[in-house]
């Protein structure tokens, strides 16, 4: 299933995309329960089985799950059938529109955990712009992005004035959908909900000028994700997913999952030994070759820029570079 946060009435709701539309599924429900059922309490239940965080949805585990798959068929069944007019008044089921889409989890609880020199490639290209030889890590390095980083999947990413070297980073996502510490990898799959494109943008002054890496790649909007966050039984293989992104139409970056250096079993496996992970936690699995700071000469993201960034199966995004001044008028 393909889940999104949307921006419905003025509140944040949990949608399933289903043929083409957003189903809001909390209204749904309801409005199912009152004329199917005949449920007085409707609204009251559908609260309680669909709120409309992601995070608490995540947590209220398989039933609601369950209800969200039977929700889906039941809005396919009625668009198939030309019998949603009255649910389309009412915005229950409506046009899929990015104006309206937020990435799946708008205000995540914790920092976002990140991988770097997760590619070999990339390790390499990494190495030669400092003039080092390139070496594969032993180890997954980790590093993290705060959650005002995040923004959604068509919105606009900010050059902030801090930096002239913005540079890209397409990405797989992962959001683990059952708490666990010390997890096996082969339990990984167990606790993993779903997958979202995502992008770590970086200023790259920022990251050389203070040797790490949280003040370069923590900045607001260096975190747009989305716009679904797919189910992991809808990915067959998440070590086999085309990664690919452009820059005004330009390939920049063009891979596959499966050259990651540490796989996503190891990842959460690895990371989990002494660390709690919860239900909403996002992990983004590092970047393949070909950033704009590899280049010769270096090419980074200027004012004006269309970054597109899709992850086979999984989802595109497109943002376009804004100054604060610009972001502030919109």
């Amino acid at each position: 299933m393909k889940f999104l946060s949307m921006r419905a009435a003025g509140q944040t709701r949990v949608g399933v995309f289903v043929s083409g539309k957003v189903v809001d599924l909390n209204t749904l429900y309801a409005w199912y329960l009152e004329h199917e059922e005949d449920e007085k309490d409707a609204e009251k239940i559908a609260h309680g089985v669909f709120p409309s965080n992601m995070i608490r949805f995540i947590e209220k585990g398989k039933d609601s799950l369950i209800k969200a798959r039977i929700m889906a068929k039941y809005a396919d069944d009625l668009l198939k059938e030309n019998a949603a007019q009255e649910l389309l008044k009412k915005r229950i089921i409506q046009p899929y529109r990015r104006g309206q889409i937020l990435a799946p989890i708008p205000i995540p609880r914790k920092n976002i955990v990140c991988l770097a020199v997760n590619y070999a490639a990339h390790a390499k290209e990494a190495a030669m712009t400092k003039g080092e030889e390139p070496a594969l890590p032993s180890v997954p390095v980790f590093f993290s992005k705060p959650p005002t980083s995040v923004t959604g999947p068509f919105s606009n990413v900010i050059k902030p004035r801090v930096t002239e070297e913005l540079d890209y980073e397409v990405e797989l996502a992962l959001v683990i959908g059952k708490k666990g510490k010390y997890i096996p990898e082969a339990k990984v799959r167990d606790h993993i909900f779903g997958y979202m494109a995502f992008n770590d943008f970086t200023a790259r002054d920022l990251q050389r000028r203070h040797k790490q890496f949280l003040r370069g790649k923590g900045l607001d909007t260096f975190a747009p994700c989305g716009p679904f966050l797919v189910t992991a039984d809808e990915i067959i293989d998440a070590q086999n997913l085309n990664l690919k992104l452009t820059v005004n139409g330009e390939i920049r970056q063009n891979s596959n999952t499966g050259n990651m250096i540490f796989k996503i079993p190891q990842i959460v496996n690895i990371f989990s030994s002494g660390i709690t992970l919860e239900p909403g936690d996002i992990i983004a699995t590092g970047t393949p070759e070909g950033v704009g700071s590899a280049m010769k000469p270096p090419q980074y993201l200027q004012l004006g820029d269309i970054v597109e960034t899709t992850v086979e199966n999984v989802g595109a995004m497109k943002n376009r570079i804004v100054s604060e001044r610009q972001s502030q008028a919109i």
